[in-house]
């Protein structure tokens, strides 16, 4: 009996880190493409914008979802009005003020603008050589957020 329950604990424990989305630091990035060559997915958003804390709070919370990004992509969760200094692809980019507490990073502004401007929130998609192939500035449900993985999988 003593040794079922231990099963049961540690198969707890080990579930419990499954369906959890793996979100990678921009400095973990270049190693882990040293690993294993996958393209990137950065969801870059802000704290006071709806449509990202709803993305956040259902598509990325979809399990299919999460098991397809962990799977097959590294996936950034960025916060465009990061502060602290970020390295990442041999340059770093910093926290860019334009006002009273208010500013932008500039990697938010290299990665999600588009017809210069930035709208949240914004998929950015990098390849293997942390190139811009693709970035969609708009919410996307779980569904269509499937669709748009399963077209970057090909």
């Amino acid at each position: 009996m003593k040794k079922l329950v231990i099963i049961l604990f540690f198969l707890g424990i080990t579930s419990a880190g499954f369906g959890q989305l793996q979100n990678r630091s921009f400095e973990a990035i270049d190693s882990l493409q040293q690993i294993q060559k996958r393209k990137v997915i950065v969801f870059i958003h802000t704290d006071w914008c709806q449509f990202c804390q709803r993305m956040k709070s259902t598509t990325f919370k979809n399990q299919e979802i999460i098991q397809k990004l962990n799977s097959g992509f590294y996936f950034v969760d960025f916060n465009a009005e990061e502060k602290s200094d970020i390295k990442f692809n041999n340059h770093i980019f910093k926290y860019q003020p334009t006002g009273n507490n208010v500013g932008i990073h500039e990697l938010a502004l290299q990665l999600g603008t588009t017809n210069n401007q930035i709208v949240y929130p914004v998929l950015c998609v990098l390849n293997e050589k942390n190139e811009i192939i693709l970035q969609y500035p708009n919410y996307l449900y779980p569904k269509d957020f499937k669709h748009f993985l399963e077209n970057l999988e090909k």
